[in-house]
C-alpha cells in the first residue's frame, strides 16, 4: 500500500527506505505508527500486539555490520527480531512522491497553488502521454499576513518550541516555499520561484546569511517538519482497510530535547 503511493525507486540514492526487520511474507495483525523507531516504541507494539511498525526515518540507516547490543540501533533491532516485531519505513520516496510530506506541511498552513519545488520526471507517463513528476519540497500560496505572524503560525501549527528565522521580516507573507526535513540545498530554489519565505529544517548559519537580504528563512526543526508523516501512512493504510488495527505510537517524542 505505501509503495503503490511512494515506490522504492523515488528514494535518493544514499537512503535506506523499505523493510528494514523482518519478514515480508508475515501476515500483519496490527500496525504502529511513528517518525523514529525507538526501543519505547518497540515496547509498545509487543504489548499492544502490533507486529509491525511503519515510521518515516530509517532504523537502519548506515548500515550493521554485526548486531551484539553495543548500539541503540543494535538492540532495538534485536528486540525487534526477537519478538517477531517487522518494521518498514518510507523515507525520501514519501518526501517526493506526490502528496508527501511536504504537501502535507503546505495543507497544514492552508497553502494553495501547491507545486514541487525542484520536480524531475518519475519515468511514469498519464494516460494523455504528460510526465509524471515528483521532487523535493513544495512552494504555494497563503493568505497574505506579516512575517511575524507568519512566523507565529508556523510555531502553532508545527507545535515548535522555537523558530530559527533571518531575512526579510517587514516583507509580507504571501509565496511559500518548504521542505521536510534538510532542505538547504533547496534555498536557491525558493529565491528563484520569488517565494517570501523559505521554510524548513537543520539550515546551517550561513544559509540564514547568504540570502537573508532576498527572503525569509525559517528553521522549524527536523523531527516538527515531518511528525505529520504519520497521518499520511494512516490515510494510506485505512483508505485500503478501513477497519485494520493502526495506531499512532504514544511513545512518540521528538530525540532532540531542549533546554529553556
Amino acid at each position: 500500500m505505501i509503495e503503490q503511493r511512494a515506490p522504492l525507486h523515488m528514494q535518493e540514492d544514499y537512503d535506506n527506505a523499505g523493510m528494514q526487520v523482518g519478514c515480508l511474507d508475515d501476515t500483519v495483525k496490527g500496525i504502529l505508527l511513528c517518525t523514529d523507531v525507538s526501543l519505547d516504541i518497540v515496547d509498545e507494539a509487543i504489548e499492544g500486539g502490533y507486529n509491525l511498525i511503519i515510521s518515516h526515518h530509517p532504523l537502519i540507516f548506515r548500515g550493521l555490520k554485526k548486531i551484539t547490543g553495543r548500539t541503540i540501533v543494535e538492540s532495538i533491532v534485536a528486540r525487534a527480531i526477537k519478538h517477531d516485531i517487522n518494521i518498514y519505513c518510507a523515507h525520501t520516496n514519501m518526501d517526493n512522491t506526490p502528496g508527501g510530506v511536504s504537501w502535507r506541511m503546505a495543507s497544514k498552513l492552508g497553502m494553495t497553488d501547491v507545486t514541487i519545488l525542484d520536480p524531475h520526471p518519475t519515468g511514469d507517463t498519464l494516460a494523455d502521454g504528460m510526465p509524471v513528476l515528483a521532487g523535493c519540497g513544495v512552494v504555494g500560496n497563503v493568505t497574505p499576513m506579516p512575517a511575524p505572524l507568519f512566523l507565529k503560525l508556523l510555531k502553532d501549527t508545527f507545535e515548535v518550541g522555537a523558530v530559527r528565522y533571518s531575512g526579510c521580516t517587514d516583507k509580507t507573507i504571501t509565496r511559500v516555499a518548504l521542505c521536510g526535513g534538510a532542505g538547504g540545498f533547496l534555498v536557491d530554489k525558493a529565491v528563484s520561484c520569488n517565494a517570501d519565505v523559505f521554510v524548513t529544517a537543520d539550515l546551517r548559519y550561513h544559509d540564514f546569511l547568504d540570502h537573508n537580504r532576498e527572503i525569509l528563512m525559517a528553521d522549524i526543526g527536523h523531527y516538527e517538519s515531518e511528525h505529520y508523516t504519520k497521518e499520511i501512512f494512516l490515510e494510506i493504510i485505512q483508505e485500503k482497510n478501513p477497519n485494520f488495527a493502526v495506531a499512532f505510537a504514544k511513545n512518540e517524542k521528538n530525540q532532540i530535547q531542549f533546554y529553556i
